[in-house]
C-alpha cells in the first residue's frame, strides 16, 4: 500500500458559536436513523486536480478548514455528538443528537508519490484509496465519543482527494451530498447556501412516544455484528448513455410480454440494476441451487412519498429504508432482463405513503437494527446516480472522479454514482 502520511489533525467548529435553544440542542432520532447504529458510517470522496496557482496550492488546506467552519453554521448537528440514556426501568436505551458544538475532525494528509492516474487507471480500485478516509473501523453507535463528521484532505503529486465520513445515524446519502454541495458553495465564496437544511426530524402526527426506546446491549450485539469483510476487490463499471438507453429499451420490450396488456415503463435505473443482478448471479454459478431464493436490497426513499407534512430534499437526516427484491436463481436467469427489471418496478411502486408510514410505526413496536453480516450473500445497492457529485467545485475546478471508502463493503455491494459526462452512470462493485 502506498504511504499516506497524516500531517495534522484538528477540530473544526462552526464559525458562529451562536447559542442554541434547548429544542435545537437535542434532536430525537427516528427509526430511519436508529436502524444504522450497528453498521459503518457513510464514506464518500471526490478527486480533484491540483490548483495550477502556487499560492492557491499553499492556501488550499486553510481555505478548506475555514469554509468547512462556515458551512457548519448551517449544519450544526454534524458538529455535535450522539448521546444515549440507559436509566429506564425496562432496560431500554434512547439515543439522540446533542448539538454541543464538539466539532468535526479535519485531517491533512499527503501521498506525494501518488498521482491522479494512479487512482483512475488500474482495473481494480487500489487498496490505498481506503486510507484516504478518516474513522475507518468506527461504527455509528460510537458517535457518542467520536465525531459525527470527519474530513481528510490528502494531497497527491498532481491532485488532492477530499474524503468525507459522516455518521449514518445522522445523515443518509441525500443529506451527505447536500452537505458537500453546500460546502462547495461556501468554498467558492457564497455567503449563503442554495438550500438550507431542515434539522427537525419527522414524526407522525399521532405519534406521542418520544424518545424511541430500544434494547441495546452493546457487548452482545457488537460481538455478533462485526464480520471481517475478507479480501474484497472493487471495480468501477461505466455505463454510457447509449448503453443505458439500449438496456432500458430491451427491458421495456421484454416486460411487455408479462404485463397482461398493462402499460409498463421500466426506468433506466431499474434496467441497469436488473442487468447487474443477472450478471452477478450468472458469474457466481451454482446450477445445483437453481431454486435457491436470492435477493437484491434497494433503498426506498421516503422524501418523495410523504406529503403530510412533506419532508423535502433539505431534510437533514435519514429518510430511507431497505426493501428486498426476491426471486429464485432459475427465475432470474431464465426469464430475461425485462422480467427482472419488472421485479424492481413492482417493489418500488408498492411503497406508497401508507407503506412508508407502516414501516415506521412497525419498527417502533419491534425495532430491528441492521447488522453488517445480515447483508452478506445478497446484492445491495446504495447511493444514487441522481446525486450532484460532479458539480462540487470548491474553487479549483470540478472533480474528476468519485470513490467510496471501506465502510459497509461486502461481496455484492453496488455503489451507484452519476458519470463524469451527463447521461452516463457509474457503478462501483465490491466482490471477493
Amino acid at each position: 500500500m502506498a504511504d499516506v502520511c497524516i500531517i495534522s489533525t484538528c477540530t473544526v467548529r462552526p464559525a458562529t458559536a451562536a447559542s442554541l435553544d434547548e429544542p435545537t440542542r437535542k434532536i430525537d432520532l427516528t427509526p430511519w436513523d436508529l436502524q444504522f447504529l450497528l453498521v459503518d458510517p457513510i464514506q464518500k470522496g471526490i478527486l480533484f486536480r491540483k490548483p495550477t496557482d502556487q499560492q492557491e496550492q499553499k492556501a488550499l488546506i486553510n481555505h478548506l478548514k475555514a469554509s468547512l467552519s462556515r458551512t457548519l453554521d448551517f449544519f450544526l448537528p454534524l458538529a455535535g455528538r450522539l448521546a444515549q440514556m440507559t436509566n429506564h426501568n425496562d432496560n431500554t436505551t434512547t439515543f439522540f443528537i446533542n448539538c454541543n458544538n464538539a466539532g468535526a475532525q479535519f485531517d491533512h494528509a499527503t501521498a506525494n508519490e501518488l498521482t491522479v492516474a494512479d487512482i483512475l487507471q488500474p482495473v481494480y480500485i487500489p487498496r490505498f484509496v481506503q486510507s484516504f478516509f478518516p474513522l475507518n473501523g468506527v461504527l455509528n453507535h460510537e458517535g457518542i465519543s467520536k465525531p459525527l463528521l470527519a474530513v481528510q484532505v490528502t494531497e497527491l503529486a498532481d491532485g488532492f482527494f477530499l474524503g468525507c465520513t459522516i455518521n449514518h445515524v445522522v445523515a443518509d446519502g441525500t443529506s451527505f451530498w447536500h452537505f458537500i454541495n453546500s460546502w462547495s458553495e461556501i468554498s467558492r465564496g457564497y455567503s449563503h447556501i442554495s438550500q438550507a437544511p431542515q434539522t427537525k426530524r419527522y414524526f407522525p402526527k399521532d405519534y406521542n412516544c418520544l424518545p424511541i426506546r430500544i434494547l441495546f446491549f452493546e457487548k452482545e450485539l457488537i460481538s455478533n455484528t462485526i464480520v471481517p469483510p475478507g479480501p474484497l476487490k472493487e471495480r468501477v463499471f461505466h455505463f454510457s448513455a447509449e448503453t443505458i438507453s439500449n438496456l432500458k429499451a430491451k427491458a421495456n420490450a421484454e416486460a411487455m410480454s408479462i404485463s397482461t396488456g398493462q402499460a409498463i415503463t421500466i426506468s433506466s435505473l431499474q434496467a441497469v440494476l436488473a442487468h447487474l443482478w443477472r450478471s452477478v448471479i450468472h458469474c457466481r454459478g451454482g446450477d445445483e441451487n437453481a431454486s435457491q431464493e436470492i435477493s437484491f436490497n434497494i433503498a426506498i426513499g421516503a422524501r418523495p412519498r410523504l406529503l403530510h407534512p412533506p419532508l423535502g430534499e433539505g431534510y437533514l437526516g435519514n429518510a430511507t429504508f431497505l426493501e428486498a427484491v426476491t426471486t429464485s436463481r432459475d427465475e432470474l436467469l431464465r426469464h430475461g432482463l425485462g422480467p427482472a427489471a419488472w421485479q424492481f418496478k413492482k417493489k418500488v411502486a408498492s411503497q406508497t405513503p401508507e407503506e412508508v408510514t407502516n414501516f415506521y410505526k412497525s419498527w417502533v413496536k419491534n425495532p430491528k437494527l441492521l447488522k453488517k453480516g445480515s447483508l452478506f450473500r445478497n446484492i445491495s445497492a446504495s447511493s444514487s446516480p441522481r446525486f450532484n457529485v460532479y458539480g462540487n467545485d470548491f474553487g479549483w475546478g470540478k472533480p474528476v472522479a468519485v470513490r467510496s471508502g471501506l465502510g459497509n463493503k461486502f461481496d455484492g455491494k453496488v455503489t451507484m454514482f452519476p458519470g463524469v459526462e451527463e447521461g452516463r452512470e457509474k457503478s462501483s462493485m465490491a466482490k471477493k
